[in-house]
């Protein structure tokens, strides 16, 4: 293990220097070259897709980066501070990627949309603020960065805390919030989600000291990093402290780079992650918001159950299995009615095409499986389990338009038992 100096970089504004902008020098892990850290261990992973961001860098004479919050295949997210109002913030920096902007650009042209929507809808404050993005010049073209309202733990760092860390208040407070939060995407803003799963779902900080003892314990205790070349330096992620007396805040919906604006759209089987997937999408027929009602079916069963709803889907090598994603369906709800087969030709690998209660037709592997929502529920006893199940079942229906709306779901007997 080798420790090496770091200087911390000074920024020259007309303010007396805060604590963090002073030139400061503390020692770090040098990490091993030969070791992947971070994004490094993503597949297909390009370096100079990401841009060489460094802790102490300041973005439009403004912004300075105390530390690194996370990483994913399309950008890596800092804490940063503005030092026009000494505030915290969030700059999430996407990755250049000059064949297919529309990947990174998405997200931006989805909370431009969001801004100019004008609503009294309360789930409009349960989105995650935006409040300035620019461009920046990489090795390989532009990359877009986003100026973020600062987040705690996500949904899945909570899960990965305590296997089934929420009650039933816990699990019908965040359930509302969510169906809040969709019934101003879909019915003020005409917005899908199209991502909805536990990291993009993150907890509101009601503790705002945490973000200056984040930057602090940068200076005091610099995080390992591996220093790639002369140009690039992978630093690994640090987390906030806990909130005082465990005030973690509310849910909000967050990562808009799968949204879309619109009613319908064309075929693409890349939304949704796998174990969320509605059929229409496994099917690539046209879709719309109600994807997002299916996939908040599947996240809700996963953080009550501890487990997921679709979890025997993949196949020997890890990849999605559609027939057997399509059998768990069957078994859970039962079989598509014969609306939802004759709107694609692909559903004849799978089903009887004649629509009458369909013969399951696919490979010997994708048997259907001998098991019930009731089995796979062990948590509920009585009215509850039976009116969770009920609610459940409600967001589940292979015919797009047969799925309640959030707005009629914020209704449900279950919420309100």
């Amino acid at each position: 293990m080798i420790f090496r100096l770091s200087p911390w970089r000074i920024v020259f504004d007309k303010r007396p220097p805060s604590r963090l902008t002073r030139a400061f020098s503390s020692p770090y892990t040098t990490l091993p070259l030969n070791i992947p850290v971070e994004e490094e261990t993503l597949p297909h992973y390009r370096p100079e897709e990401y841009y060489p961001v460094n802790i102490g860098d300041v973005y439009q004479a403004r912004y300075q980066i105390t530390g690194k919050l996370g990483y994913g295949a399309y950008s890596t997210s800092w804490l940063c501070r503005d030092l026009q109002n000494d505030k915290y913030k969030v700059l999430k920096m996407t990755k250049s990627l000059p064949k297919h902007p529309t990947e990174t650009d998405r997200e931006l042209r989805i909370y431009e949309h969001l801004a100019r929507v004008k609503s009294t809808n309360p789930g409009q404050s349960l989105i995650r603020e935006l409040y300035d993005s620019f461009d920046v010049e990489g090795p390989v073209g532009k990359h877009r960065c986003l100026i973020l309202q600062p987040m705690d733990i996500t949904l899945l760092d909570m899960m990965s805390l305590k296997k089934r860390p929420f009650d039933l208040p816990l699990l019908k407070m965040t359930t509302q919030r969510l169906l809040m939060a969709l019934d101003f995407l879909h019915t003020d803003a005409n917005v899908t989600h199209a991502d909805i799963k536990m990291d993009s779902l993150m907890l509101s900080l009601e503790d705002s000291t945490m973000l200056a003892d984040f930057a602090e314990a940068e200076v005091r205790d610099p995080s390992p990093r591996k220093k790639v070349d002369s140009s690039r330096t992978i630093y690994k992620s640090r987390r906030f402290r806990p909130p005082g007396e465990g005030r973690y805040g509310l849910p909000i919906l967050c990562d808009f780079g799968e949204a879309r604006i619109g009613k319908i759209h064309e075929s693409c089987p890349f939304v949704q992650p796998h174990v969320y997937r509605a059929p229409e999408v496994i099917f690539e027929m046209p879709w719309g918001s109600a994807i997002d009602i299916w996939n908040l079916a599947c996240l809700i069963w996963d953080v009550f159950e501890g487990d997921h709803l679709f979890a025997d889907i993949f196949d020997s090598r890890g990849g999605h299995d559609p027939f057997k994603h399509l059998a768990l369906m069957v078994a859970l709800i039962g079989p598509p009615p014969s609306e939802f087969v004759k709107r694609s030709e692909t559903t004849e690998q799978c089903f009887d095409s004649s629509g009458r209660p369909l013969d399951w037709v696919a490979h010997e592997e994708a048997a259907i499986p001998s098991i019930s929502l009731e089995d796979r529920e062990d948590r509920l006893t009585g009215e509850e389990k039976e009116l969770f199940l009920q609610f459940i079942r409600s967001m589940l229906k292979w015919l797009p338009e047969d799925r309640k709306t959030p707005r009629l779901l914020l209704e449900d007997p279950w919420l309100h038992e």
